[in-house]
């Protein structure tokens, strides 16, 4: 399997892979004319991101995961987020977080400037949990807290 960046010929995969992961982990169908454009202005703008995804040796993308930026004034640093994270459920049980999370921590520490990694995970999501757990994340002391609101308006 290889590890990679991302390109614009994977939006495909990773819009699947995110209406996947909302159904299965929140039981949410998400507007394929926002997750669509969602994804590819990540493309269009790097300081929102990049996406990684994994490439069987078939060629098959397997799993992606997205990362965005936030600043930390308290360390003068920045913490990355891994987001919309998902595995291919054929694909499961080799490890492929593991290793792209892998990828994830040498591209930071090749940028530089890097104070950490943060995730948010479903709280009934016990699997991933585990996972995050083995790789050596740890549940943090803060809770999240949210309002949406449409960008519309």
């Amino acid at each position: 399997m290889d590890i990679r960046l991302a390109n614009k010929k994977d939006i495909s995969a990773l819009v699947a892979f995110n209406q996947a992961m909302a159904l299965e982990t929140e039981g949410k169908q998400l507007d394929e004319n926002k997750i669509g454009p969602g994804v590819a202005a990540v493309f269009d703008d790097e300081s929102k991101g990049f996406y990684v995804v994994t490439e069987s040796d078939a060629g098959e993308i397997v799993g992606g995961l997205m990362v965005t930026y936030e600043w930390s004034d308290w360390r003068n640093a920045w913490f990355w987020w891994i987001q919309s994270v998902y595995i291919l459920p054929e694909a499961r049980g080799q490890k492929i977080y593991s290793r792209m999370y892998d990828f994830v921590k040498a591209r930071a520490a090749k940028a530089g400037g890097v104070c950490g990694f943060r995730l948010y995970v479903e709280t009934d999501n016990l699997h991933a949990q585990k996972v995050y757990d083995a790789v050596g994340m740890n549940i943090s002391h803060y809770l999240m807290y949210e309002e949406e609101s449409d960008p519309a308006q």
